[in-house]
């Protein structure tokens, strides 16, 4: 299962802001997709909401967990080489599956001469197979690495995994959405969406994570953010890095899965 990429839609790169491509995809899924099946999804975003998931994510200041993942080719990346370039920009998405995530891949896609021209690098981490990752990374053109993270080890360490509950399971296998196949494990789990900016000590810069898949962060605040948070810059006293949604300065955002 997967979302058709820009060259087998023939179209050309969409380089709308994010929240307008999420947008037009949200009312794609409100004018075609049952009631009771967007009623289903729409539960499971407010179980989680009403855990308050995203407050208890990896929060800005602490040290972000060391790590090593296959990635879309099978090669080892080590968090510790990454970080030795400069900055680390580490998205978690839900996988190929996922209409919001590819777009939000797509949009991180266009903004990464700006994200290396600040001295950072930029990763997706998902729970999918290596086999997954390279089929979305083949599809969507993507220009930098698709982690794999097998048993959501590093997601959870991120405190991002929650299990699909079994309505939005049986929804899912209806939409041929097999996740124990594309992740290549029957827990069920998945990451809420997150985007990490973290320092070259490892110490998180900006946290953004969000229980609702349909909304994320822009990638120009991201790269705003890299920016402000530069080598010699500090930070501005304006500028709030942590991003979780439900935060008093959150800003709207995008994410979702197939319907």
């Amino acid at each position: 299962m997967k979302w058709r990429s820009l060259e087998e839609s023939g179209l050309q790169p969409d380089v709308r802001p994010l929240r307008a491509i999420l947008a037009e995809r949200k009312q794609l899924i409100a004018k075609y997709v049952p009631p009771e099946t967007q009623a289903v999804h729409a539960q499971a975003v407010a179980e989680l909401k009403a855990r308050h998931l995203a407050a208890k994510v990896l929060p800005v200041g602490a040290k972000a967990p060391a790590f090593e993942l296959a990635d879309h080719e099978g090669k080892t990346a080590a968090s510790f080489d990454l970080l030795a370039r400069g900055r680390l920009v580490l998205c978690f998405v839900r996988g190929r599956w996922c209409p919001f995530c590819v777009g939000q891949v797509e949009a991180m896609n266009l903004m990464l001469p700006q994200i290396e021209q600040a001295g950072a690098t930029l990763v997706a981490i998902s729970p999918q197979t290596v086999k997954q990752s390279f089929f979305m990374h083949d599809q969507h053109k993507l220009r930098f690495p698709l982690l794999s993270d097998a048993g959501s080890q590093v997601a959870r360490q991120f405190h991002l995994i929650y299990r699909v509950p079994a309505l939005q399971q049986a929804v899912y296998r209806r939409a041929f959405v097999n996740l124990p196949f594309t992740n290549g494990d029957d827990s069920w789990e998945l990451p809420i969406p997150a985007t990490y900016v973290i320092d070259r000590d490892g110490t998180v810069l900006l946290a953004s994570a969000d229980e609702d898949y349909t909304e994320r962060p822009e990638p120009a605040e991201i790269v705003r953010v890299l920016g402000v948070t530069g080598p010699g810059n500090g930070m501005d006293e304006g500028v709030r890095p942590s991003m979780a949604r439900g935060a008093p300065d959150a800003p709207p955002g995008g994410t979702h899965p197939v319907h």
